[in-house]
């Protein structure tokens, strides 16, 4: 039975904007100088009303995911291709998605190997569908979706060096795949975010071919979360400190992989040689510190950043563009750098 409170709350996500403004007029949530985003507020009001009286199981949490990303995500747009695949993991061939909308016979693409946010331990090819269709169509690139083992079935580094694996398949293999084998990025979002970072890091310490760019989406960095944002947004919408923490510990296999760079690649001290990176941020996201620190650091080693700042939005906003316009604008930003970075 659907609560009282949930309903209620569902109802400004499906609101026009302008309406849902007027409806938090006097009432917008606000951080220092940033003011959230009249849709990203109804929704995180929403998150939290859906919420169970009881802790709910893993299934039960991958299961209601995969169902708020159905509802409140647009759909994949049609394309030329998108094929179900397989690519090598670090132990046995795992699932892929490929998306592509240009005919093979038009010449190679610059090809993206991306990873599926979820905290390490929920999503996968097709929660993640509408956005990687969108920057296959909205950037002409390939993208290949990687379905990596997740936690706690598979606890770190499992997923990770799934991803690694998974990347430098992809890298062997783009030529047949319509793609450019001198254009292979990584891309992701937040825990993804943190596995392309990851990637582009041990290329260059274990000396296989490293991605030509990085796409970070709100990317997860430090598994200690000790950043100031994690202490202002404490309580926030989608992950506030206690489920962060939760989520880490589901993740690694105790509290000292947290210094491992395959964890926490912001610990990494020297960043030179690094790919040319994209880093999404947003306002009322706890890990908001960890990308604009990264990207920061980045820049200060010569490596050439461009960071999109949604100084409204919440964690997870990109995948959210039914209830939050301000997706498809980042989704579109984010394609737009993809046309002129390779």
């Amino acid at each position: 039975m659907v609560k009282p409170s949930a309903l209620a709350a569902f109802i400004p996500t499906r609101l026009p904007a302008p309406i849902v403004r007027c409806l938090y007029a006097g009432r917008r949530e606000r951080l220092a100088h940033r003011v959230m985003d009249p849709k990203a507020q109804a929704f995180g009001r929403l998150s939290r009303a859906v919420q169970s009286d009881r802790p709910p199981t893993i299934a039960e949490i991958r299961k209601q995911a995969q169902k708020i990303v159905d509802l409140f995500d647009e759909p994949a747009p049609p394309l030329l291709r998108r094929e179900d695949m397989a690519v090598a993991g670090a132990e046995w061939p795992i699932p892929a998605r490929l998306y592509s909308d240009r005919p093979k016979e038009a010449g190679p693409s610059p090809v993206l190997v991306f990873y599926h946010g979820g905290g390490w331990f929920q999503g996968n090819c097709d929660s993640h569908d509408g956005l990687c269709a969108r920057l296959a169509k909205w950037s002409g690139c390939v993208v290949v979706s990687v379905d990596y083992r997740l936690a706690p079935e598979h606890k770190f580094p499992a997923g990770v060096e799934d991803a690694i694996a998974a990347y430098r398949w992809v890298r062997h293999n783009a030529e047949a795949l319509g793609g450019d084998p001198a254009k292979v990025g990584v891309g992701g979002d937040s825990a993804g975010g943190n596995f392309a970072a990851v990637v582009s890091q041990q290329a260059l310490d274990r000396n296989f071919q490293p991605p030509e760019l990085q796409l970070l989406i709100y990317p997860s960095l430090d598994s200690s979360m000790s950043t100031q944002s994690m202490e202002e947004l404490e309580h926030a919408y989608i992950i506030p400190r206690d489920r962060g923490m939760w989520i880490v510990d589901l993740y690694l296999e105790n509290r000292g992989d947290m210094q491992d760079p395959r964890a926490s690649p912001a610990i990494r001290t020297d960043l030179t040689g690094l790919a040319k990176a994209c880093i999404v941020t947003a306002g009322f996201d706890p890990l908001r510190d960890e990308g604009t620190t990264y990207a920061n650091r980045l820049r200060a080693d010569g490596i050439d950043v461009h960071h999109l700042v949604y100084d409204g939005q919440i964690h997870g906003f990109v995948s959210f563009s039914r209830a939050i316009p301000g997706a498809i604008d980042c989704q579109r930003a984010m394609s737009n750098w993809l046309q002129t970075a390779w």
